[in-house]
């Protein structure tokens, strides 16, 4: 996929068009179209990056890698916005994941909530998709079916994985919200008030 997308630069020169290029799961860009050939002026690896949506702007996405990189965008509008997200769903769904640690960063598992929002929205469109092609009017298109398919099981995989990375990110959570036993101040033993009464070995029949 490639298109005019509008990126964050600075506080001097605001937001600029750039033309993106999606493709094998890089995604690229540049000033202008027409210097597509003289290189692009930076890019990213969609498998490396997380994919923020805004609530507020229905336009704007943030593609961040913790740590390393950081691309403000937003599309002309809102559906624009929707296939640029499906494409970058798509794509991160089709990278085979190298597997990672848990991230400690407390932002960690909001932002794969997140992910989780994206990839189920993505399912839906990727069932439609599907079920469109095998009621077509001229009969079922097999290889728009196929690619679908594809696209549906990578996302499925994904999904699940993200999934479990959320269990474990709350699991994560839950353990650093409890204070270790060793941590705890218990009293000393010499300093435990005694209110018990003291016998003494001869007892009589009145003190049983």
């Amino acid at each position: 996929m490639e298109g005019i997308l509008w990126k964050w630069t600075n506080y001097w020169n605001g937001w600029q068009t750039r033309w993106f290029v999606l493709e094998n799961g890089v995604l690229s860009y540049y000033k202008s179209q027409d210097e597509v050939n003289q290189g692009f002026k930076g890019s990213l690896k969609v498998q490396a990056c997380e994919i923020n949506v805004s609530p507020l702007d229905n336009t704007r996405m943030d593609l961040v890698i913790p740590g390393e990189q950081h691309l403000y965008l937003r599309a002309s509008t809102s559906q624009e916005r929707q296939q640029w997200l499906v494409a970058l769903g798509t794509a991160k769904a089709c990278v085979q994941s190298n597997g990672k640690n848990i991230d400690p960063n407390p932002d960690a598992l909001k932002s794969k909530k997140s992910e989780l929002r994206l990839y189920c929205d993505l399912l839906m469109q990727q069932v439609h998709v599907i079920k469109s092609s095998a009621q077509h009017e001229n009969g079922p298109d097999t290889e728009k079916m196929d690619e679908a398919t594809r696209f549906l099981g990578a996302t499925c995989d994904t999904f699940i994985k993200t999934l479990e990375e959320c269990m474990n990110l709350s699991n994560v959570d839950a353990k650093s919200s409890l204070t270790p036993i060793n941590d705890i101040p218990f009293p000393l033993p010499n300093s435990i008030p005694s209110n018990r009464k003291k016998y003494s070995l001869k007892t009589t029949p009145q003190d049983l």
